[in-house]
């Protein structure tokens, strides 16, 4: 089967996709399992889903958990998409179609694929296009709104980023960084007793079948409530300050592939896993001196139409104006806009990827062609490059980025929890 990368969430992406006889199976067994808020999950829908992360599951080598178990995972996951979809759409986020378009092409693209060919897999692999399509506009619905309610009420102060620097942790985490895993079985909101009582003794089994040998990714899988258990548990890469302030102490001092105690918290019970580490390096970057011009379509102004008027600034460019005039008087881009569209020395990462892209492919002294942005339309000039010692910035860049993930992801699932407290959830299938 073609494996494709992409942007968003593989277990989207790489879906193992519907036969014609599962498709066949989900049609007779379509009914209403879930209501949410003013929504429904169908069992159509939801086999549709615990198909293709069962072969998800499969193709990264990890043995899916029992059929009830994988149902209850992918449910839950399926009732917070509902949910974060409805708030969404109350809240006014919304996805264009040519937004829409320029993501899939982009899929294309990084498996080096055109569009068409693209769709032929699609087609060929029995994933109907429309479905598909459905699927990545839901993924970038739900990024979008956890970027408007979530990521941008966070803030990371540069005093925060000395603290970070100075500490010990700190320091160590300039030096490396750890590939971490975790299983969380969450007390409910108001939780009873016995409902703590219950989550505890989950706690104690996940910990008692990794202690008996059984792999850590298949218990997460089965046991975790976590919004990453169908990764198998997996936190990624990250410096300590990026993981959970909860075990990052501990990490820090554990033995490849040691594993935590049952660790209590607030929101639950926690087992941590230590997959490995890797120290930093001086970082030299080559660094592009830069300055653009934006035009943003808007209410007033319509894609064609800012397409056009990017189009007539270059032509002016090419006739002689001068590139910092124009830019102080059209660049929507207001704060480079009064130094002329002067950007400064950029380093890899620090801007969006269509913009790195172009920035990196234009010569020294040359203006680009037009190009697309989340933010809109741009042409770039290139003033000069460098290789620069950037040790000294990407320590203070990684460290902004370690405690903004850190605060961010905080600031995620205690979101999530208070939407799922506050949502009238029905369970139709005596599964929860």
């Amino acid at each position: 089967m073609h494996k494709f990368k992409a942007t968003f969430k593989p277990t989207l992406l790489l879906a193992c996709l519907l036969s014609a006889g599962q498709a066949a199976r989900a049609q007779e067994l379509d009914r209403i399992i879930a209501i949410v808020d003013d929504d429904v999950v169908m069992q159509s829908e939801l086999e549709q889903q615990v198909d293709r992360t069962r072969g998800e599951l499969r193709r990264q080598g990890t043995e899916p958990p029992p059929i009830s178990v994988l149902r209850r995972q992918v449910l839950e996951r399926l009732v917070l998409q509902k949910i974060q979809l409805q708030l969404a759409e109350r809240t006014g986020v919304e996805v264009t179609e040519e937004s829409l378009d320029r993501a899939i092409n982009d899929i294309a693209k990084k498996n080096q694929l055109s569009f068409d060919q693209f769709r032929e897999i699609l087609a060929s692999e029995g994933y109907d296009y429309n479905v598909f399509r459905m699927d990545i506009k839901q993924e970038i619905l739900v990024a979008r709104l956890r970027r408007e309610e979530v990521d941008k009420r966070v803030q990371v102060s540069e005093r925060e980023i000395d603290n970070y620097l100075l500490n010990e942790q700190g320091g160590a985490d300039n030096e490396g960084e750890y590939d971490v895993a975790h299983i969380l079985i969450s007390i409910p909101s108001g939780a009873t007793d016995a409902e703590r009582e219950e989550a505890r003794r989950r706690a104690d089994e996940a910990y008692a079948r990794i202690s008996a040998g059984e792999d850590f990714s298949n218990v997460a899988v089965a046991m975790s409530d976590a919004q990453d258990a169908l990764d198998g548990g997996s936190l990624g890469w990250r410096s300590l300050n990026q993981i959970p302030s909860l075990f990052s102490d501990l990490v820090r001092n554990y033995e490849d592939g040691q594993v935590s105690e049952v660790i209590t918290s607030p929101s639950g019970y926690h087992i941590v896993k230590l997959k490995g580490r890797r120290t930093g390096q001086t970082v030299m970057l080559e660094q592009t001196k830069c300055r653009h011009i934006l035009v943003s379509p808007s209410e007033l102004l319509s894609e064609k139409e800012a397409l056009a008027r990017i189009q007539k600034l270059r032509l002016r460019l090419e006739n002689g104006d001068d590139f910092a005039a124009v830019a102080q008087t059209n660049s929507d881009d207001r704060g480079s806009a009064l130094q002329g569209g002067d950007l400064g020395w950029v380093s890899p990462g620090q801007m969006v990827p269509e913009f790195e892209e172009v920035m990196l492919e234009t010569p020294v002294g040359e203006i680009s062609q037009p190009f697309r942005s989340e933010f809109g339309w741009h042409i770039l000039q290139v003033l000069d490059k460098r290789n620069y010692d950037g040790t000294d910035e990407v320590r203070r860049a990684k460290a902004r980025e370690a405690i903004m993930q850190r605060k961010r992801e905080e600031a995620y699932q205690d979101w999530l929890r208070r939407l799922r407290d506050e949502a009238y959830v029905e369970f139709r299938t005596g599964e929860e």
